[in-house]
């Protein structure tokens, strides 16, 4: 089981790093798609969306590859920035958008049933659980 964790860890930080930096360069109009409509109070602000969810994703995935020490601090941020994004791809998908060949609402649709699996795999292959549950826990006893 350690090594199942140990390949879907190194799988989640090379895909967030790939797509960290496709935000900064070939995918950067596609990943406007993803920005949902009620932020995007204009063109330079939806562009420094994607430019800065684009840093973040690189942080984590390079955090996911690299700081095994803190693999369940790095894993538990990863759940959280899979849940701060999910609105995006549910603008997406309630506004008709086409991007990353998701061109109908069934894609859309079935898109969104995978950042629950994306969050699950982050927390369970890193031992985010317990590192939320400990945080929990300390955050009531004081």
């Amino acid at each position: 089981m350690k090594y199942i964790k140990l390949c879907f860890r190194l799988l989640l930080g090379l895909f967030m790093t790939y797509a960290g930096i496709s935000h900064l360069t070939i995918a950067r109009q596609e990943f406007i798609a993803q920005v949902p409509t009620w932020l995007q109070f204009s063109p330079g602000f939806t562009d420094f969306v994607v430019l800065a969810s684009g840093v973040v994703e690189i942080a984590l995935g390079l955090g996911m590859l690299f700081l095994w020490k803190k693999k369940a601090l790095v894993g538990a941020l990863l759940a959280l920035f899979y849940v701060l994004i999910f609105p995006g791809n549910i603008n997406q998908y309630v506004n008709h958008i086409d991007a990353f060949g998701l061109n109908t609402d069934q894609a859309r649709l079935i898109r969104l049933f995978f950042q629950p699996v994306l969050i699950f795999l982050a927390l369970w292959s890193t031992g985010g659980w317990k590192y939320c549950k400990n945080l929990c826990n300390n955050c009531r006893k004081g």
